[in-house]
């Protein structure tokens, strides 16, 4: 009787560790990215199609083409407060390009979404300045009018975050 008992207990513990796989979902929040809209500036409540937009954050080699878009999504640094795009407007084409520059400021939170899929990071655009345009340093004109923050609080990536008017 004592045999079985403990083969008994020793079964119980070793099958009660045993979890599901531990994979994490497709449908699980991840990290969010930034969502950028474009508008038409004279028309301030029509989406406008950027064309030969390429993206590109400062200091990186990475190109982010985008054409025919009004909306793109944009990742944000997880490790920092700051991220800052060079943002190519007619890209395609040296002699009309035009180039602007966007800075995001941010703070950063971390939070556990499980021991598969571990931690995500939401950002909170800063209250007082969210962003900084500038242009290059041979100016080109600004072709980014006007921006607009729709939301502070990046958690989600179903709704728009800013809006930018050209």
């Amino acid at each position: 009787m004592k045999k079985i008992f403990i083969i008994l207990l020793v079964f119980s513990i070793t099958f009660s560790s045993c979890e599901k796989d531990d994979i994490c979902e497709e449908t699980k929040d991840t990290t969010p990215k930034l969502i950028l809209e474009f508008y038409d500036v004279l028309n301030p409540t029509v989406l406008k199609n950027v064309t030969n937009l390429a993206i590109k954050e400062v200091g990186s080699t990475t190109i982010l083409p985008f054409t025919e878009k009004s909306k793109i999504q944009l990742p944000l640094k997880t490790n920092e407060d700051i991220t800052k795009y060079s943002l190519i407007l007619n890209s395609t084409n040296i002699s009309i390009n035009n180039e602007d520059f966007l800075q995001f400021n941010y703070t950063r939170q971390n939070i556990f979404v499980s021991r598969a899929c571990g931690f995500k990071t939401t950002f909170y655009l800063n209250s007082t300045l969210p962003f900084i345009k500038t242009d290059p340093s041979i100016p080109d004109g600004y072709w980014i009018q006007n921006i607009t923050v729709e939301t502070s609080n990046i958690t989600t990536e179903n709704e728009t975050h800013i809006k930018i008017y050209f």
